[in-house]
């Protein structure tokens, strides 16, 4: 995202207020009326900014959901540790199941993904989104190549995506309900196969 970009600077006063309240009334909306039912008119009457306003800094619901997910990187989030990489990694896909199936959070991030089939410049903003997440989750793996569970020159984001990915595509793609037993099985793969050295990159 660069940083010209509207409605992603970061100014101060009355202006930063007004900013977070219409970037958490369009995350807000999205989740309750998903992309086909975002309007710039329901942001800001839920947001209390003046919709004149709303369309001259973000141009639209592009604008608006771009800038909210971008605005999302902002916010504090680590991911648990337990110890262990396969059990961190374990804690990780709960998180991400959670994060796509509980309420109000879950109708939320599925939007996100469902608006980005349908607006390039939303996608755009949701892989940037997803990179800032997998590189706080990589301190999972580096962690443990300090602790000597898996070798120098693992790739740790690549790590993380192996992990995450079954629970994606059984979400998003195959639509199957995704058990403990799933998340389990697909942390233990990508563990076991970080500890075998098979994320560190051939030269």
């Amino acid at each position: 995202m660069t940083s010209d970009t509207p409605g992603t600077t970061r100014p101060g006063g009355r202006t930063a207020r007004n900013t977070a309240a219409v970037l958490e009334a369009t995350l807000d909306e999205l989740g309750e009326h998903g992309y086909a039912g975002l309007t710039v008119e329901r942001v800001s009457a839920r947001s209390g900014v003046h919709k004149a306003t709303v369309y001259r800094r973000w141009g639209g619901v592009e604008g608006l959901l771009s800038a909210a997910l971008e605005w999302s990187t902002t916010h504090p989030w680590e991911p648990e540790r337990t110890g262990a990489l396969h059990t961190d990694l374990l804690a990780l896909n709960t998180t991400v199941l959670h994060g796509f199936t509980e309420a109000p959070e879950g109708s939320v991030s599925a939007a996100s993904v469902a608006a980005a089939f349908s607006s390039p410049r939303v996608a755009e903003a949701l892989r940037a989104f997803m990179t800032d997440r997998h590189a706080r989750a990589a301190v999972l793996v580096t962690e443990a190549v300090a602790r000597g569970e898996v070798p120098d020159g693992t790739d740790p984001v690549e790590v993380v995506r192996s992990a995450v990915a079954p629970v994606y595509y059984r979400l998003f793609v195959s639509r199957e309900p995704v058990t403990r037993e799933d998340l389990d099985l697909a942390a233990r793969v990508a563990a076991d196969a970080a500890a075998g050295g098979s994320f560190v990159p051939r030269s």
